[in-house]
Order: structure tokens, then C-alpha cells, then sequence
């Protein structure tokens, strides 16, 4: 190799970390309302992509993903998924002694807060390391473009506050606001014994009795995970079964699971109301049936945190519901406003806001595209096991419109499944009884989340079951079973 050819390491991490040739005109300015993962996303891209950003924060960088929701929720069933290992303890021939191992409540969301609070650290850092500039605050839309073509965005130190603190102006706007709690009409959540997913995290003291109302996702991921921990669990449905927009036979299994566990679940039961009891509360269900616990989860949904901020005086259109209608780059019907996230009501996930975020700052800034396709997505519900999947369902599969092969095969069945002592959860594949191209998956196991990547990459390059089984997969694993199930699809 010659003087010309050598290129030194500091130099390889100096051009890799340079931003591409910038399709942006001199300063141009992006103003991003919302720190959740669609806003930050779009900010990371819009600065390599050469803008000026301005990200406008309320609550805190990362959003409710990151300090109330996903990051929180996911690290407490973490912890609760460590205890799970005892169930198997026996049948391994491990001793665990005659007593259960017992949870810290204080302890566990000790840490939940802290990671959160780190992760949000993590992210701002980031993002001011790449010259975003980011404004603790309130950001609200002008109602009308200025002549240059630019709009204003106002910030208010609060919610509260009367008078704009500073006035931004902005080639494009993205919206990111997201989401918070719904809570049951006249229940108002109390922060001490009527919860949102929100206030869990304070809680120094495992429930006696947690009474979940709403069995999905949301509802189902919590009252598991706390189910774990050792607290008494009744989960309130309204449908006739858990996860009630999940796979069919995911749902049951995991109902299973809760039952076995010792979960009471009141399935076709419509929660009317809840209130706060000397010692505890009481939950009244339609049915003129109360439910005594010592405290109550609501998790009835979702409101999107769009009112207040200007939207509609700038000609930005709202669903019946709130949410923002956008196209699939994640444009709205105003000029020059893009919206991202849970705000969206698109599907309500950290992953897709994320996507939205970058799709939106890719269109705006003309840098190259590919509109957003939720088929593609995939998704994971954290119960214990974990339920994931990605493409078509098995209602769409049947459907008279397509002729789709299914084949599954049950976890238990995997040598390292054995190994391991797991015995709940299957694998299930959908694929084009013609072609044999892959249309979708279910995945019912442990770590679930990490088994369906694969297959979301082979419906998105629409591989088919051949090509999916004749790649190698480690013997023993979990992963065997995918390859397996494809050949039963040959």
C-alpha cells in the first residue's frame, strides 16, 4: 500500500462521522415540537442532513418512550423476567430454597427512574453534540405563513404561561408531541392509589392487590410483569380474552400463563368507574359487580397531546379522536408541518415515531425516501413470554382474497427449549401458497423480540420459506424452530 492509498484510523472515524454532501440550502431551519423518539430522530437527521435545528421540549428529551413509558415499563419487566427463572428452578435440578425470592418495589423503581433519567441524559447529550439546539419549553404553531414561505413557532417557558418567551422561524415544522393516559370518566387518577402507567414508578411498596382495568397491551405487559413480582393481580377485559387485538392463539396462551400463575381475570367486564375506600379502592364494573384492591391501574388508552399548540388555527387537520392526519412521509394538510409519533395515531409505537420522524425530515429536506409501510413493522408485546410479530395476521391470511399456507410448530419442542425448561410458546409462519414468499410471523417465547427480526427482514425483502431454511442456524437455539417451521412450508 502506498503513501496515497494509507488512510490512519482517526482519519477513517473523521470521515464517517461527517455529514454526507447536504442536499439543504444554507440556513435552513427545522423546528421540532416534541423530545419523544420521533422528535429526536428527526432532529439527529435533519442536522447531518445539514439544517438548523431547534428541538422545543416539555417534559423532558425522550419523551414518555423514554421517562414514563417504554424505557420504565420495560426495565421493571426485565427485573420481574429474573424471577421467572425460579418457575423452572425444580425440573433443572436447582434448589431455591423454601422460600420465594422477594421484590424490592422501592428498590426496583429506584432504578427504573434512574435509567430513564440517564437515557434522557444520553440523548440530549447527543443531540447538542451535534448542534441541535434544545429549548426546555412549550412550542406553539403561528397561525399563517410569513410571505417568505417561513412559519413562526412561539415558545413558552410552560404550559401556564400568557406570553411567549422567544419567537423561532422555521423553513419546516415537525410535530412530536405524543400522548398521554386516558383515565375512566369522573375516576381521575390520584398518584397514590388510582394510577396511570405514568405514576407506577414512584411507588415505594409493592400493591397488596392491583386491580388492572384494560387488558391491552399496555394492561396485559404490567399486570404480568407486577403478577411476577408477587403482588395479587385482577385484570379487568372488556373482551372475551387478553390482548384482544393480538394474535388469536398468543392471546390464549398468554391468558394461560396469567391464569396458571394465579391471575384472576374478569373477561367481558366493562369497567364504570373507580374510586379511592378507606385502605384501598373499589373498582365498579357494569355488570353492578365492585372489585375491593388495595390499588387500581387504569389503562383504558391513550389521548394525543395535540390541543394547545396552535394546530388548527394552522390549518392542521385532526381526527374525530385528536390525533393528526398525516400522509405516509408523514405530512399533514399544512403547508410546511410534518407531525410524528403517537400524536399520529398511525400505530403506537416507539419504533414507527422513530421512522415517522426520519421519513418526515428525509421528504422535507429532499433527501431519498420510501414512504412508510406498517405491514413491515415489526412489533413485540413484553408479556412473560413475549408475544412478536410482523406482516399479515392469521384473520388476513384466511381471507378469501389470498391463498396462504400457515404451519407452526410449539416451542417446547426445541432441543434448547428443553434445556432450558421452557415450555410456553410456538412459532408460526404465513406464506404465498404459489411462491412461498414469507407474508408474516408470530413468535410466542422468551425473548421473542430478538427472534423476529429475521423475520421481519424476510417480509420485507419478501424472502421466500426456501431461502429462509436454507440459512444456517445454530444448533441448539431458539432460532432452529424458525428455520424448522419454514420447511414445513416447502
Amino acid at each position: 500500500m502506498n503513501n496515497a492509498e494509507r488512510v490512519t484510523k482517526e482519519q477513517m472515524v473523521r470521515h464517517r462521522s461527517e455529514p454526507a454532501a447536504s442536499p439543504v440550502r444554507e440556513g435552513f431551519c427545522v423546528v421540532i415540537i416534541g423530545g419523544g423518539p420521533g422528535g429526536y430522530e428527526a432532529a439527529t437527521i435533519a442536522t447531518r442532513l445539514g439544517a438548523r435545528v431547534t428541538l422545543i421540549e416539555a417534559q423532558g428529551i425522550g419523551g414518555a418512550a423514554v421517562l414514563t413509558d417504554v424505557v420504565p415499563s420495560k426495565t421493571l419487566i426485565a427485573t420481574a423476567q429474573w424471577l421467572t427463572q425460579t418457575e423452572q428452578a425444580e425440573e433443572l435440578g436447582i434448589r431455591v430454597g423454601s422460600s420465594r425470592p422477594v421484590s424490592d418495589l422501592g428498590k426496583i423503581n429506584e432504578r427504573v427512574r434512574e435509567l430513564a433519567s440517564d437515557q434522557s441524559r444520553d440523548i440530549r447529550a447527543g443531540l447538542e453534540e451535534s448542534g441541535v439546539r434544545v429549548i426546555d419549553g412549550v412550542g406553539k404553531i403561528a397561525p399563517t405563513l410569513d410571505p417568505d414561505g417561513t412559519r413562526e413557532v412561539y415558545v413558552y417557558p410552560s404550559f401556564e404561561a400568557q406570553e411567549a418567551s422567544e419567537t423561532l422561524r422555521a423553513d419546516v415544522v415537525l410535530v412530536a408531541t405524543g400522548a398521554r393516559p386516558r383515565a375512566l370518566p369522573g375516576s381521575e387518577f390520584d398518584g397514590e392509589r388510582i394510577l396511570n402507567w405514568a405514576q407506577l414508578y414512584h411507588m415505594k411498596e409493592r400493591p397488596e392487590h392491583l386491580i388492572v382495568v384494560g387488558s391491552g397491551v399496555t394492561g396485559a405487559e404490567l399486570a404480568g410483569a407486577y403478577q411476577v413480582l408477587g403482588t395479587k393481580v385482577t385484570l379487568v377485559s372488556s373482551r372475551d380474552r387478553v390482548l384482544p387485538n393480538a394474535d388469536e392463539d398468543a392471546a390464549w396462551l398468554i391468558e394461560d400463563v396469567f391464569e396458571r400463575r394465579g391471575m384472576i381475570i374478569k373477561s367481558r367486564s366493562r369497567a364504570q368507574a373507580a374510586r379511592r375506600v378507606e385502605g384501598g379502592v373499589e373498582v365498579e364494573l357494569a355488570s353492578g359487580e365492585v372489585l375491593k384492591g388495595s390499588h387500581v391501574l387504569i389503562a383504558v388508552g391513550s389521548i394525543p397531546s395535540t390541543k394547545g399548540i396552535g394546530l388548527e388555527e394552522a390549518g392542521v387537520r385532526l381526527t374525530e379522536r385528536g390525533h393528526i392526519e398525516v400522509d405516509r412521509v408523514s405530512r399533514t394538510s399544512a403547508s410546511r408541518v410534518y407531525a410524528a409519533g403517537d400524536c399520529t395515531g398511525v400505530l403506537p409505537l416507539a419504533s414507527v415515531a422513530a421512522q415517522q420522524g426520519r421519513i418526515a425530515m428525509w421528504h422535507a429536506l429532499g433527501d431519498a425516501v420510501q414512504p412508510l409501510d406498517v405491514s413491515l413493522v415489526g412489533s413485540t408485546i413484553f408479556t412473560l413470554p413475549e408475544v412478536a410479530t410482523v406482516g399479515m395476521t392469521e384473520e388476513q391470511a384466511k381471507s378469501d382474497r389470498m391463498n396462504i399456507k400457515i404451519a407452526s410448530l410449539p416451542i417446547k419442542r426445541n432441543p434448547r427449549a428443553k434445556m432450558q425448561g421452557i415450555r410456553d410458546g410456538f412459532v408460526k409462519l404465513f406464506a404465498e401458497a404459489e411462491t412461498g414468499v414469507i407474508t408474516g410471523a408470530v413468535v410466542v417465547c422468551e425473548r421473542a423480540s430478538e427472534q423476529i427480526f429475521p423475520l421481519t427482514l424476510a417480509v420485507t425483502h419478501r424472502m421466500t420459506v426456501d431461502e429462509l431454511s436454507s440459512a444456517f442456524t445454530v444448533y441448539p437455539s431458539i432460532s432452529g424452530t424458525l428455520s424448522e417451521v419454514a420447511r414445513m412450508l416447502h
